[in-house]
């Protein structure tokens, strides 16, 4: 006799909907910002070495604000985790995905003023480059927090190395392998579409989208009865 299936985690497909988003805020930083990231810091670091060392078109402030606000977001996501620890998910989730939407939406409307050729004003890039690298902050926090294997929704080095290193080439069993190339689709899928939405609407319309896909999914998330268990 056949067990029964193992009933869906509601968090997974909402790691999936976060991971679009953050391929959206990708393309928003990389293409409309200059040479940042504002979703994972390991570019920034590598290209703060590169400003550092005098290598032209390499701005330090911008990495320096993007990793000062990550930072930032990350602590408030650690605080608001344990602040919530107990307590029905559902909660934590939707007062973090309010906190992430509203960041993004902030930053959408600055945007609106924004030229992304001239990169002017300078005081809107560096204040869009902080809205979203807190956002990010608080989100990476706030899913590490939550330990969901391979959906960390930002970063995809170890998702990449984990589906090659536990395939069957290499004498695995290839766990979790739809979950895993699911993420490196979703962050994929959000690149594409962001990339279109900056470069023929700007940065405004694929920033609004990222605030709505996460408040969007959290809220379908919470309504699921797994939601009500202690976080």
């Amino acid at each position: 006799m056949s067990s029964a299936p193992e009933p869906l985690d509601p968090r997974v497909p909402l790691m999936l909907l976060l991971s679009v988003a953050t391929g959206l805020v990708d393309a928003i930083s990389v293409l409309g910002l200059g040479k940042v990231f504002t979703a994972n810091m390991t570019g920034n670091v590598v290209f703060l070495g590169f400003a550092a060392a005098g290598a032209p078109s390499f701005e330090a402030l911008s990495y320096i604000v993007a990793i000062a606000s990550f930072l930032l977001g990350a602590v408030v996501a650690g605080r608001l985790g344990k602040v919530h620890a107990g307590r029905p998910l559902r909660r934590w989730l939707l007062k973090a995905a309010l906190v992430e939407a509203g960041l993004l939406w902030v930053a959408a409307i600055l945007a609106t003023g924004f030229d992304i050729a001239t990169q002017t004003p300078g005081t809107l890039l560096y204040a869009i480059i902080a809205l979203t690298a807190a956002t990010m902050g608080f989100r990476n926090a706030t899913i590490r927090q939550l330990k969901i294997p391979d959906l960390t929704t930002t970063v995809l080095t170890l998702t990449l190395a984990g589906l090659a290193a536990d395939s069957h080439f290499a004498g695995g069993r290839n766990p979790n392998w739809l979950r895993r190339v699911a993420a490196i689709v979703a962050i994929f899928v959000g690149a594409l579409i962001g990339a279109g939405l900056v470069l023929r609407w700007g940065l405004a319309l694929p920033l609004a989208l990222a605030g709505a896909l996460v408040l969007a999914g959290t809220i379908a998330c919470a309504l699921h009865p797994a939601s009500a268990q202690p976080a």
